[in-house]
């Protein structure tokens, strides 16, 4: 098949998430009574060290998640358009973009090494669990935008998360957050988040993976590990390029607007 990588294809993706000023969002990390570590950022590595980590994890996540695309035998319309929708939202410049479409050619040949794939990141990710995590959830969310996770897709995301150092049970939680659809009302357009329906709130506490049976300091701590998991200065202490940071501010923008709808029907100050 001819792959189409035309922008106009790939916008139609671009409003499913609400991406907010990040710089307002990550404003709630100094927030009473939510204040998190005095600093989230680890103390910066070798930069030759990070940009050869953010290199490798660039080049693997569109491998990857080309040999996704293709697992079932063929590569659809809507997992070209998911690809293309996630480099669109990355911002790539056009040399980044032909980078980006290259690996995601090279990840769908019969003879891409998969098994080695994660033998390097495995080693890229040895004590970076974050960084970790954010890679398979990249994986899990253009998979479901793609083509809903087919069983032989699933099979090879178990087989990454366990390479990785999660459980089965990790990479069902992070496939039902990712399955969460954008929640509604959180762009100013849909009145109070007071006035949101229980299934938003529900989605919410799922966002935060908590429970409405969870208390309120349970909730909050659920919140501040949420956040700690996806602040963007936290991966790229870690590695993570530049070129991929914003969908974890995108992750981020969600886990605070998850936190808004929580803390104010809870009545948290």
């Amino acid at each position: 098949m001819v792959m189409n990588w035309n922008s106009k294809v790939a916008g139609r993706l671009l409003g499913r998430l609400a991406v907010a000023s990040i710089g307002a969002a990550l404003g709630a990390l100094r927030k009473p009574p939510l204040q998190g570590p005095a600093a989230l950022a680890e103390p910066p590595a070798d930069p030759r060290t990070l940009e050869a980590i953010g290199k490798r994890f660039f080049r693997a996540s569109f491998e990857v998640m080309g040999h996704l695309a293709k697992a079932d035998g063929r590569i659809s319309e809507a997992e070209i358009a998911a690809a293309s929708g996630f480099m669109d939202e990355l911002g790539l410049d056009e040399a980044g973009r032909g980078e980006a479409i290259a690996c995601f050619t090279r990840g769908k040949q019969p003879d891409y090494d998969y098994r080695a794939e994660l033998t390097q990141l495995t080693d890229i990710c040895r004590g970076r669990p974050d960084l970790a995590r954010l890679f398979l959830e990249v994986q899990v969310r253009i998979s479901l935008e793609g083509n809903d996770l087919p069983a032989q897709v699933h099979r090879l995301l178990r087989r990454l998360a366990a390479a990785l150092g999660f459980s089965s049970l990790e990479l069902l939680q992070i496939e039902a957050v990712l399955r969460i659809p954008q929640l509604g009302g959180l762009d100013g357009r849909s009145g109070s988040r007071a006035a949101m329906t229980g299934r938003t709130l529900e989605e919410a506490y799922r966002m935060l993976e908590t429970s409405a049976a969870a208390s309120d300091e349970e909730v909050a701590n659920a919140y501040r590990r949420q956040l700690q998991r996806h602040h963007p200065d936290k991966l790229k202490a870690h590695g993570l390029p530049d070129s991929m940071l914003a969908h974890a501010k995108q992750r981020t923008q969600q886990i605070i607007e998850a936190w808004e709808i929580v803390r104010e029907r809870r009545g948290i100050r």
